[in-house]
């Protein structure tokens, strides 16, 4: 891949959606309903940290993102080097740090549900890399966290 590819590819995938969803978390946190106390400064500091999160596990990925379990690729580098499901954590920071911003019942049972979601769409990627990497993937597993 050249280098403008890849500046072309940076920008589409962290910077654009780096901007928009910053922008958004801001118009959440200035203009969205719920009381403007120290709970929603926390809320927008955990939403802040899981977007940046999502967005540099995103990156990290490059073509071995997909949205339903492939094993393209056994990334271990970057922040996969410590966490094997790092968009799963992120976006539950970033979903969190929402529900404290907007303080809303509903939102935090949202929230709620989507833990065991999360746990198993990692266990069902677990079985398709450990099915194609194998003895590697278990050796990754025992090093890494969720």
């Amino acid at each position: 891949m050249n280098r403008q590819n890849t500046d072309i590819r940076s920008i589409l995938v962290v910077w654009l959606p780096l901007i928009v969803g910053s922008v958004f978390i801001a118009v959440v946190f200035r203009l969205g309903p719920g009381p403007h106390g120290p709970m929603r400064i926390v809320g927008l500091v955990l939403a802040l940290i899981g977007f940046a999160g999502v967005i540099v596990s995103r990156y990290t990925l490059g073509r071995s993102f997909s949205i339903t379990p492939q094993a393209r690729a056994l990334v271990t580098t970057g922040i996969y080097s410590r966490i094997r499901n790092p968009i799963y954590v992120f976006g539950m920071f970033f979903v969190g740090g929402l529900v404290l911003v907007i303080r809303r019942t509903d939102l935090f049972l949202l929230f709620v549900l989507l833990i065991p979601v999360q746990i198993v769409r990692a266990r069902r990627e677990a079985a398709v890399l450990e099915a194609k990497f194998g003895d590697t993937y278990r050796d990754y597993r025992k090093r890494t966290w969720f």
